[in-house]
Parts: C-alpha cells; sequence; structure tokens
C-alpha cells in the first residue's frame, strides 16, 4: 500500500479535496437537501479513486519519458518499486471502484462516470499533442467541486461551476510553473508544454494571468449568494498565497518550485476552505 500511496502521490490530493468539500457545502447551503453521510464518503471515495487513476495511469504511460529525465527517474515505475503492469492494473481497479460508487449516488453522476474518468485518464496523453496539456489537468481536477455539488443535488448550477473554473485556472497556472524544471528536455525530446513551446518567461505571464483568473472566479460566487466577512477573508488569503508563489520562483531561480507547488497551493485550497465553511456554519 505505501508503494501504490508513494505511485499516486497521495499527499497532493490536498489540491482540490478541500473544493470538493466545498461543493458539496455548497450544495447542503443552498438547497433543501440535509447532510448524508453515505453520500458524503461516496464522494470521498470518488475524489481519491479517480484521483489514483489518473495518476497511475500518468505514471504508466510516461514510464518510459520519466526513465530518460533524470528529474524523474527517481519515480516508482523507473526506480523498480513497481511494475508497469501493477500500475496499469491499479489504474483499472480504481476505475471500477470510481464507476461503482457514482452508480450509488445518483443517476446523473453514474451516467457522467465515464467522461469524467475520460477527461483525468487523457491528460496523460496530451503532452504528447498540445501544450494546452495544463489546462486539462486543470480540468480534470476542476471538476471536483461540480461533481461534490451534483453528488448532493443531481442538479447543475453556476456556483459550482464558478468553482470548478477557479480551479481549472488555478491547477493550469501552477502546473506551468512546475513545467519550467522540464523546459529543456520537453524541447529536446519533442514534448509539448507552455514552457518549452513560448519559453520560461512567457509562460510565467500566463501563469500570472491564469492566477487572476482564478481569484476572481473565487470572488464571484458572493454575487449570486449571501457571504460573510469572512469569505472575503478566505478569498484574500487565497489571492495572496497566489502572489506568494510568483514572487519566489522567476525563470533564473527555479530553486523553491517545489515550495510553490506543493506547500503554498495545499495551504492556499485548505486556508479558502476553512474559511468558507467557517462563514457557511457561522452565517
Amino acid at each position: 500500500m505505501k508503494k501504490y500511496l508513494s505511485l499516486v502521490l497521495f499527499a497532493h490530493s490536498i489540491f482540490a479535496l478541500p473544493f470538493a468539500i466545498i461543493g458539496f457545502f455548497l450544495a447542503l447551503d443552498t438547497t433543501t437537501n440535509q447532510f448524508n453521510w453515505l453520500l458524503f464518503v461516496l464522494m470521498l471515495i470518488c475524489m481519491v479513486t479517480a484521483r489514483n487513476a489518473a495518476m497511475s495511469f500518468n505514471r504508466y504511460l510516461d514510464r518510459d519519458i520519466d526513465a530518460a529525465n533524470p528529474r524523474t527517474a527517481i519515480r516508482d515505475i523507473p526506480a523498480g518499486r513497481i511494475s508497469a503492469n501493477q500500475a496499469l492494473i491499479f489504474t483499472i481497479i480504481n476505475c471500477a471502484i470510481f464507476c461503482v460508487a457514482t452508480y450509488f449516488i445518483n443517476p446523473l453522476c453514474f451516467a457522467l462516470s465515464p467522461i469524467a474518468l475520460f477527461v483525468v485518464l487523457f491528460y496523460s496523453y496530451t503532452k504528447r499533442i498540445t501544450p494546452l496539456c495544463h489546462l486539462v489537468l486543470g480540468l480534470g481536477l476542476g471538476l471536483a467541486p461540480i461533481g461534490a455539488y451534483l453528488v448532493v443535488t443531481g442538479a447543475f448550477n453556476i456556483i459550482p461551476i464558478f468553482y470548478g473554473l477557479a480551479v481549472l485556472t488555478w491547477v493550469s497556472g501552477f502546473d506551468i510553473i512546475y513545467a519550467l524544471q522540464d523546459e529543456e528536455f520537453d524541447r529536446e525530446n519533442g514534448l509539448n508544454s507552455i514552457p518549452a513551446n513560448f519559453g520560461g518567461k512567457n509562460a510565467l505571464r500566463i501563469s500570472e494571468v491564469l492566477h487572476v483568473l482564478s481569484f476572481i472566479f473565487v470572488l464571484l460566487p458572493a454575487f449570486y449568494m449571501e457571504v460573510g466577512i469572512l469569505y472575503y477573508i478566505g478569498v484574500a488569503f487565497y489571492g495572496a498565497l497566489l502572489i506568494y508563489q510568483h514572487r519566489i520562483v522567476s525563470v533564473d531561480d527555479l530553486s523553491r518550485v517545489n515550495r510553490a507547488f506543493m506547500t503554498t497551493n495545499g495551504v492556499a485550497s485548505v486556508i479558502f476552505a476553512v474559511f468558507y465553511l467557517l462563514d457557511t456554519w457561522l452565517k
């Protein structure tokens, strides 16, 4: 189990999970639906298994690329800790659990489950096709708050879509920063990314624009539902941490990319979710 948790970088679940929780409690706060422990657990199962499937499939598909890249050669498959077949089987098992979980949620979630899996699995091919691969990754994680809202309501609403767009632009923005580490490797090996195709400086500008959009999308729900001061404090913290990660990373100094990628973004999503929930409960 420890090997598989390492394979999928389970700790990185912290990125989208807080927004999924926001989507779930948003549905409770804005509709007449009541909290249901079974639905909450099924939502968490869907979150974990979809991400496990996406990450393990990515490691399976990219195993030769990872082996050739000095930065990623220590990953589990190139290092021999897990075989390619084991990673593929793990992917299939998680896809199956995801579909079964959606069956017990509601008909709409079950009907949409193949589409959700297609998006999160297709990302692994996109670096071979387009520099917009970062946006596809963001789209996959951006489904979290929308899907969590559907778990409770079985219906679409504009507010969780705003949160989904916030996650899409946030994740794609910080994935561009992370991809700066492989700019030369990607370019030399014919792989697509914003840094490899447009250069490091332009990539950082694109990332900044995406993060400005993300800030706007977390602010927009305040115009569609009643929020209190704690919500705005959460938005302010979120924006400040987005600015911070751009202050500590430059094209000439990538030594703090991991701090920007993991620590700052993990803290940003958790803090925003905490303030959202506090604002909801204290209204």
